[in-house]
């Protein structure tokens, strides 16, 4: 089904050939993030600052029912042909089909600033790896932070080297802004007045495929409330599908040690206003790292996901910015332990940056003019 639609789409591109292509015009996947802060919202926001009225459209995650689908055959398709630049933030399929216009731009902002997994090419087998193939063989600007990056982006998505851009990610620009950072934490200790004061540490761990049916969190709460820091909170940055099985009730029992902000909107709020992070391999670590604060890593099923699921770039252990830890015990030692990991810290964002001066986004449009 899906593949008929993208052959349609394709169809409906050509079609959409006798409108004259406009530079003015910009065609924006943001599958994976909507929002104002993602990578393609801000090249939006400065795109908006710097042209006098262009035009985006849009195709977007929640765009999935019927109605959604034959928007986008019938009408995203005209769209993206009127257009001369394509923004990305994640695969989009349809392009595997599609003949391109001559000079058109195609923009992957990948919503990873880095990444531990191996993703893309290095993972997916058969018709699917096909199709991917043939979406990224339309690449023509894969945007990357550095020279690290760039030889494991070159693999993942198939790209040659003349092709990757080392920019800087668009949205880690904030992270160097200290009249944001103050005033996103000032507004939340404002909404959050009982957490002033206290020793909040983010925990953001990657979502694993089968917590789908069977949503759970393998830290033991109770284990970790009673032995930690009595000024400690805890606050949880879980996938929704897990987050659900997580209700204020529930939580209550923790005497206000654990608070859910899963549905909070602004992880870059939460990481600034924590004073450290535990995650496993999430990509979250490559933007903490720019806070230069201790990042812990519970990776309770490290074999596993290692052996059954992705696999990682680099033995995990020894590429990681901070200690590991395989059971809450261990966590909890970890975290009330000395941080050691500072030099690691500094070595870890060098290898993964190239530029730390918040102006990737101008980087990229300068190339794009």
């Amino acid at each position: 089904m899906k593949e008929i639609a993208y052959i349609l789409f394709s169809v409906m591109y050509f079609f959409g050939r006798i409108f004259p292509l406009r530079k003015d015009r910009y065609f924006c996947v943001m599958t994976h993030d909507a929002s104002s802060d993602s990578s393609v919202g801000v090249v939006i926001k400065k795109l908006k600052e710097t042209y006098k009225d262009p035009v985006f459209y849009y195709v977007r995650k929640s765009d999935k029912n019927k109605s959604a689908l034959a928007k986008l055959i019938f009408v995203k398709s005209i769209e993206m042909a009127r257009s001369q630049t394509i923004l990305m933030d994640n695969e989009f399929l349809p392009l595997a089909y599609v003949k391109l216009r001559k000079n058109v731009r195609v923009v992957q902002l990948w919503h990873g600033t880095g990444t531990i997994k191996k993703f893309g090419h290095d993972i997916n087998e058969g018709k699917m790896l096909r199709i991917v193939k043939k979406a990224d063989s339309k690449i023509t600007h894969l945007i990357v932070n550095s020279d690290y990056t760039k030889k494991l982006y070159a693999r993942a998505f198939g790209v040659p080297y003349d092709k990757i851009y080392i920019t800087g990610i668009p949205r880690t620009d904030v992270l160097f802004d200290d009249k944001i950072r103050k005033k996103d934490i000032d507004s939340f200790f404002d909404e959050y007045e009982d957490l002033k004061g206290r020793k909040l540490i983010l925990y953001a761990p990657t979502f694993r495929d089968n917590e789908v049916k069977d949503p759970k969190i393998m830290l033991d709460i109770k284990e970790w409330t009673d032995n930690i820091d009595s000024d400690a909170i805890l606050l949880l940055r879980l996938h929704p599908h897990v987050s659900k099985a997580f209700d204020d009730n529930m939580l209550m029992r923790y005497k206000g040690k654990v608070v859910n902000m899963s549905d909070h909107a602004d992880v870059n709020t939460l990481m600034f206003v924590s004073s450290a992070l535990i995650t496993d391999y999430s990509s979250i670590i490559f933007e903490y790292i720019l806070l230069d604060k201790p990042i812990y890593f519970y990776a309770y099923d490290r074999e596993r996901f290692e052996k059954d699921s992705r696999g990682f770039y680099e033995d995990y252990e020894s590429y990681v910015p901070g200690p590991v830890a395989y059971n809450t015990k261990e966590l909890i030692e970890a975290v009330c332990g000395e941080d050691a990991y500072g030099e690691k810290r500094k070595q870890f964002k060098e290898r993964s940056y190239k530029y730390t001066d918040g102006l990737s986004t101008d980087r990229l449009i300068d190339i794009l003019r």
